[in-house]
């Protein structure tokens, strides 16, 4: 069978979102030798990256390699993701960004847990959309981003501070035997 290590690469980093991965990573997953993957990755940076059709480019910071947009894309993105007029937010949006002013600073595993889906791309267009920011990593295997709102949040939905967001209703779990606690 022909691998098509490129493919697998471009998925993998679409998928990885703004956290990226590292070559160790990719040596894992592809199961090749680290010089291999060195020339692999290199190649398909130049090519993303030299490629005056594509709107992608590969970038290398410190050792997560990330899929980002080109420079020069950024104005247009800009007027769809930061559009005065495009106020409404979806259902995943907004339950996204509650969890994050509830619960920040707090990484893209944890909204997950919370949520039960997949944030990745939601993540990347409140950022886009610069309602949340990065705030640190967690000192933790891989480093994860924590996210936090910004002060455009604050803006946008006329808070002057987080102490305005309405409490949340205090909800009993069940413990293993049936009974119920707070």
């Amino acid at each position: 069978m022909n691998i098509n290590y490129k493919s697998i690469i471009e998925a993998i980093l679409f998928i990885a979102g703004d956290e990226g991965v590292t070559l160790e990573q990719l040596v894992a997953a592809l199961e090749i030798s680290k010089e291999e993957m060195i020339c692999i990755m290199d190649k398909l940076m130049l090519e993303y990256n030299e490629d005056e059709n594509r709107g992608l480019e590969i970038a290398n910071y410190g050792k997560y390699y990330k899929l980002v947009t080109k420079a020069e894309t950024h104005d247009y993105c800009q007027k769809i993701f930061n559009e005065e007029n495009n106020k409404q937010f979806s259902q995943a949006a907004l339950e996204t960004l509650a969890i994050i002013a509830y619960k920040q600073p707090i990484t893209r595993v944890e909204i997950e847990e919370i949520r039960g889906v997949s944030c990745d791309m939601m993540i990347r267009k409140l950022l886009a959309k610069n309602l949340i920011k990065e705030a640190g990593r967690l000192e933790t295997a891989g480093k994860p981003f924590q996210y936090a709102v910004t002060d455009e949040f604050m803006d946008t939905f006329k808070l002057k501070s987080l102490s305005e967001l309405p409490e949340l209703p205090e909800y009993k779990q069940e413990k293993e035997e049936g009974e119920l606690f707070d």
